[in-house]
């Protein structure tokens, strides 16, 4: 007799969960799976770009400005990695955030960073907002195959961060994830 009520609870309650998910509305706004990063900048040749166009390619989008310290000192970080991951099918992309002023030093950094992935000028501060960057460059998202950030770095992107993550994307999530933010700002190197 105790048995059989158990049994009966159990299956009331089984019985209710799948009533409430189905009859209750889900709230607006609410995602099973974060949105997908969106970002459309233009290349150096002034065409129109856009992030979405490497869906199902893990990507390394990084944020950076020629007048910034520790863009300087990552790019070279960045520029081996594509080197290391590229021929596996990662994409590395730069989004610079050089205004007017200042883009006109971008094809010398390029060129000194010895940087072989596509730039993309004409990135803000509402960019980096919008894809939850933090307030300062350089910042760097990691994006899975399905274009959905799942790491991100602000301020300086140290090596072995770069390979865990891109590591961890390339094996298909399979193990501990990485830390989802890492914040280096306000900090030496």
């Amino acid at each position: 007799m105790l048995d059989q009520r158990r049994n009966n609870r159990a299956q009331l309650a089984v019985f209710c969960f799948f009533c409430l998910t189905i009859l209750l509305p889900i709230p607006k706004g609410y995602a099973k799976d974060p949105p997908k990063a969106e970002l459309s900048l233009k290349d150096l040749n002034g065409k129109r770009v856009h992030l979405r166009e490497y869906q199902g390619k893990i990507v390394v989008l990084n944020f950076w400005a020629t007048w910034c310290g520790p863009c300087r000192e990552e790019m070279p970080r960045l520029a081996e990695a594509e080197k290391e991951y590229g021929p596996g099918g990662v994409i590395f992309l730069g989004a610079s955030l050089d205004d007017d002023k200042t883009k006109k030093n971008i094809a010398g950094f390029v060129r000194d960073h010895e940087i072989d992935f596509p730039i993309w000028v004409g990135a803000s501060a509402d960019d980096l907002d919008r894809l939850s960057m933090g307030p300062a460059v350089p910042a760097t998202a990691f994006i899975d195959q399905d274009g959905r950030i799942v790491a991100r770095v602000s301020g300086e992107a140290r090596k072995e961060e770069i390979k865990e993550r891109l590591d961890w994307l390339i094996q298909g999530k399979t193990g501990a994830a990485p830390q989802a933010q890492v914040v280096h700002l306000d900090e030496k190197q």
